[in-house]
């Protein structure tokens, strides 16, 4: 049995009460027209769904145990409770009052959120509807037993559930109100009501007061000191401001007439104890040779026994079922008229907060059309960004703002993956100007000065990223002229064939170029690997801006992996193609070639001959005179330039070699950095993206497995949405009523 009071209170059958009978002035008082036009608003809301979102307003009965909140509540709704000896309340009892052309009564419970969902299914289908009042005790026990509390001090019984036993009570007079009468808080543990007990309903009592919503009716007992009643402490801490608390005192008819303990009392009824801005109110319930009394007969048996003694002096306004019917009546509807603002501000908070979450699960995709629809159009997403940023179009948002401290090809800066690209390839020609060749040459004959000059820095460049901890694999060794011949000479001496002397055979140029360009297969590997790295990471940062997170896993496993594996081992395969052709015998069609060669043969030339000028030189006096003039000596001029030609065959066919092998290899470097940049890169690394990237064509050609697999939503997914999207709709149902509530109040 729910609601019932240790107070002594005989036993007593509940009397059969037809509900359409129940309209007294006690109710009355709760439903000016004012405060039933606040109150509509309310019932509209509670009958959205909204309880359990959003703290509604609501009467709060609560008191120590045995203080008397029950027959508090039966006086101010008038509505029978049963009752036996002693026994208490076991749960709290939300009685529900709503306006409606007919007469119900309907009892169910509402489970405790802390229950497993079987157990909450269960009790969520309990539900009753009664004819009378006089039904309302068998209920309450069936309830008791849905709950699993058993018979108090039974085998297996629990004293207390968290569970709430719902009474709704409509009717054409009834007022829109809400009052809970909760448990008893416990001073002292028993066989039947245990520490735990005492803790659970302390909690619970203390979730309903801290509800910023609700009026606190705190009820004490006359029967005991109020300094030892626990629920005034609880109150202080929770209404801190004492603007919810309105004190209810009980039995005063336990008080001695005349006494300075029922001076006491009065005092604190009349404010001048404990302060509450609400004020106190003092209640006498039915005695014990009263337990038959009908409600007019109770009522006018308070009014007598205020009529008396010292509570002659009380203010009417203090005592009285009546009067504290009155009060209720306008502080409610003021708390309310208060309330409404913020209650409509929490509203609307909470709907853009609800709104927000379910766009962070993305679109419902239970079906395999739902989950290619949207796959689609986050497909259409990456394709768009994918060819905006290989083309280097960076209007999207995607792209943000630059950073301009960090690199270039950076993690700040990856969107932007055509600049990366780009940075990435040109990376890749000056690591070849300084690292390709294996061997770094000292200045020849025929040399021009910017060619010494580039040969000279490049060599300086290397020295200092050296010292600055730069960790360089290749590195040119570098060899003089002489030793650059020697290194030629050498060469040909292992690779002569029937050529003449002097003269050298391509087989020769071969073994040079390969030995040069030895590098070129590391330094574009490299390359190659760093470009892949770079196209992963930015496709994964677009995978990040399009895909919700619990796709982008699946993404990569059924297509992202797989294509970018893909074009990876097609760039492989074509840089091993470029090296092929490398390792073929020279050949180039390209003019420069010869130019270059015979350009360094000229300059050889030219300074073979100005060399042997200058030791021809003759210099005279003109006619005695402080003139002088040079001219060159034929004879000596003629043996100078014979004197430079060189005699021994090898070393002039290795001169010749080296300078051939160097403008080849010039030549050559230039077509190798255009192919890998073009044929590799581009052709296979960048310019695939958008066309084997989760593109529109490769949706298409998912199979169901594939689609489902990437995007079916997981069942705790579909669960939240589900919760979200009620969610929702109760919050938008409640705004629109609000709105529309508000507006017939304003009118």
């Amino acid at each position: 049995m729910a609601s019932s009071s240790t107070d002594g209170e005989a036993s007593r059958a509940a009397t059969p009460v037809d509900p359409n009978a129940i309209t007294t002035s006690s109710l009355k008082a709760l439903q000016s027209a004012d405060q039933r036009k606040v109150m509509d608003i309310v019932d509209k809301l509670r009958r959205t769904g909204l309880s359990g979102i959003v703290e509604l307003p609501q009467l709060v009965v609560c008191g120590d145990q045995s203080s008397g909140k029950s027959s508090v509540l039966e006086a101010i709704t008038e509505i029978p409770f049963p009752r036996k000896e002693n026994l208490c309340t076991r749960f709290a009892t939300e009685i529900i009052l709503r306006r409606s052309p007919s007469a119900t009564i309907s009892i169910t419970i509402t489970p405790d959120k802390l229950r497993p969902s079987d157990e909450q299914d269960t009790l969520k289908k309990f539900r009753k509807s009664i004819d009378d009042f006089g039904q309302l005790p068998a209920i309450i026990d069936e309830a008791t037993q849905e709950m699993g509390l058993g018979v108090v001090g039974g085998i297996g019984s629990k004293a207390f559930s968290r569970d709430v036993l719902s009474v709704e009570i409509t009717g054409p007079d009834r007022p829109q109100l809400t009052l809970v009468d909760l448990p008893g808080l416990i001073h002292a543990t028993n066989k039947s009501q245990t520490e735990a007990d005492k803790e659970l309903i302390l909690n619970l009592v203390k979730e309903y007061m801290a509800n910023p919503r609700t009026i606190i009716l705190a009820v004490i007992s006359a029967k005991n000191d109020f300094a030892n009643q626990v629920i005034l402490e609880h109150c202080k801490k929770i209404d801190q401001q004492n603007r919810r608390t309105l004190g209810i005192i009980t039995k005063p008819d336990y008080l001695r007439e005349g006494s300075d303990n029922e001076q006491s009392w009065i005092d604190l009824a009349q404010n001048k104890d404990i302060y509450l801005e609400r004020g106190w109110h003092m209640l006498k319930n039915r005695s014990d040779d009263q337990m038959d009394f009908t409600f007019e007969q109770r009522n006018e048996a308070e009014k007598l026994f205020f009529s008396k003694g010292r509570y002659v002096h009380v203010p009417r306004d203090n005592v009285g079922i009546n009067t504290l019917c009155e009060r209720l009546s306008k502080l409610l509807l003021n708390h309310l008229i208060k309330e409404l603002p913020s209650l409509k501000e929490e509203i609307a908070s909470k709907l853009d907060a609800t709104t927000h979450d379910i766009e962070k699960l993305g679109e419902s995709r239970k079906t395999i059309k739902e989950q290619q629809m949207v796959l689609m159009k986050i497909s259409m997403r990456v394709n768009d960004i994918l060819k905006s940023a290989t083309k280097g179009y960076y209007e999207s948002g995607f792209f943000g703002p630059v950073n301009m401290e960090a690199a270039v090809d950076s993690s700040d800066n990856i969107r932007r993956f055509r600049a990366v690209v780009q940075h990435l390839n040109l990376a890749f020609a000056e690591d070849m100007r300084l690292r390709g060749h294996k061997y770094a040459f000292g200045r020849g004959p025929g040399d021009n000065e910017r060619d010494a000059e580039e040969e000279s820095k490049a060599y300086k460049e290397l020295e200092k990223l050296e010292l600055d901890d730069v960790v360089l694999s290749p590195k040119p060794k570098k060899l003089s002229r002489n030793e650059a011949v020697l290194w030629v000479q050498r060469t040909l001496e292992r690779t002569r064939g029937y050529e003449l002397p002097g003269t050298f055979q391509p087989m020769l140029i071969s073994q040079l170029f390969w030995e040069q360009s030895l590098p070129w297969q590391e330094i574009a590997a490299e390359h190659i690997n760093k470009v892949a790295r770079a196209c992963r990471e930015f496709v994964f940062e677009v995978l990040k801006h399009t895909a919700p997170a619990e796709f982008q896993a699946a993404l990569a496993a059924v297509n992202v992996d797989a294509a970018l594996a893909k074009t990876l081992k097609k760039a492989k395969k074509e840089l091993a193609k470029i090296l092929r052709d490398k390792a073929r015998h020279p050949s180039t069609y390209n003019h420069y070639f010869t130019d270059t060669i015979q350009k360094i043969r000229q300059r050889k030339h030219q300074k073979a001959y100005k060399d042997a000028e200058q030791a021809s030189e003759v210099i005279v006096r003109s006619h005695g005179a402080a003139e002088y003039k040079t001219y060159a000596d034929k004879d000596k001029l003629q043996d100078a330039l014979n004197n430079a030609i060189e005699k021994d065959m090898d070393r002039f066919s290795a001169q010749e070699a080296l300078d051939t092998q160097r403008a080849y290899y010039k030549d050559e470097l230039k077509y190798f950095v255009n192919a890998v940049a073009k044929a590799v890169i581009e052709r296979h690394l960048v310019e695939p993206l958008p066309d084997l990237i989760l593109s529109p064509v490769t949706v298409t050609q998912m199979s169901d497995q594939e689609v489902e697999f990437v995007a079916a939503e997981p069942p705790e997914i579909t669960q939240q949405r589900a919760h979200l999207e009620s969610r929702r709709v109760m919050l938008e149902k409640g705004l629109d009523t609000f709105r529309e509530a508000m507006g017939g109040l304003k009118r």
